[in-house]
């Protein structure tokens, strides 16, 4: 995939429970799992709320990729 073509999508293959993190971590370029911490320990660190309502947001907004 070119970097022209890279676009933010959730992920089909790899997720939890949206696959948000796990779109996150492709299109950055690194381990979904690092994301998902760095994502728990923000959340963690901003009260939970925001994070939760956050990755609700990310959850609807962002399309599910068409592979994986």
């Amino acid at each position: 995939m070119s970097l022209h073509d890279r676009r933010l999508r959730r992920s089909v293959s790899d997720r939890w429970i949206g696959g948000v993190c796990g779109g996150l971590g492709v299109y950055l370029g690194i381990d979904s799992t690092a994301v998902r911490v760095g994502y728990v320990l923000l959340s963690i660190l901003s009260i939970a709320f925001p994070g939760i309502l956050v990755y609700i947001i990310l959850w609807i907004m962002i399309p599910e990729s068409d592979y994986d």
